[in-house]
């Protein structure tokens, strides 16, 4: 659908000839923190089983553990304490997973009245986040410990927010309409 319709759409829209400057979609990261749930600078074994089983059932791949790069005495982290978990995804499963997130995850949300379309970046990558992993139809909240929330960012290339927000609305993200 990306080549054979966004793609013709885009570059009319954005007067673009050459077809190497279209923008791109790169990939999709999945993040979970889980620095507030540490004690004693150590990860309990069920919270980061649960992650890490909900990371892997949404996307398909093994999430890596992000360790804090520094100590925040605000935040009480100290320096190689686990910080979050992360997932990349590129190519094929990163588009199966934007499919599965606008068609199947977000009519699962509750009070759901679009996204934000403020949430770019100078480079037209996107980011939203969603506060539970309920959202998801593959996960089974009768098997899961607790709940958590993850960040989604969408990375693009060669693009800016206005292009990014145009490929994202021709894929079916549902956006907030502005209020005049």
């Amino acid at each position: 659908m990306y080549r054979e319709v966004v793609v013709p759409k885009l570059r009319e829209e954005f007067s673009i000839k050459n077809a190497n400057q279209v923008p791109t979609l790169s990939k999709a990261l999945v993040n979970s923190g889980v620095g507030r749930f540490l004690e004693n600078q150590k990860l309990k074994p069920e919270i980061r089983d649960t992650v890490i089983d909900t990371l892997t059932t949404i996307t398909g791949q093994k999430p890596i553990m992000v360790l804090a790069k520094r100590s925040v005495a605000n935040f009480k982290v100290r320096e190689g304490a686990p910080s979050a978990f992360v997932v990349t995804l590129r190519g094929v499963r990163m588009w199966h997973f934007i499919d599965r997130l606008l068609n199947l995850a977000m009519p699962r949300i509750k009070d759901f009245r679009g996204m934000k379309d403020t949430s770019f970046d100078q480079l037209g990558n996107y980011s939203m986040g969603l506060t539970e992993q309920a959202v998801w139809p593959e996960i089974n909240m009768a098997r899961v410990s607790f709940t958590h929330g993850m960040n989604i960012n969408i990375c693009f290339e060669q693009s800016n927010p206005e292009m990014s927000r145009f490929i994202l609305r021709e894929l079916g993200m549902p956006f907030t309409r502005k209020e005049d």
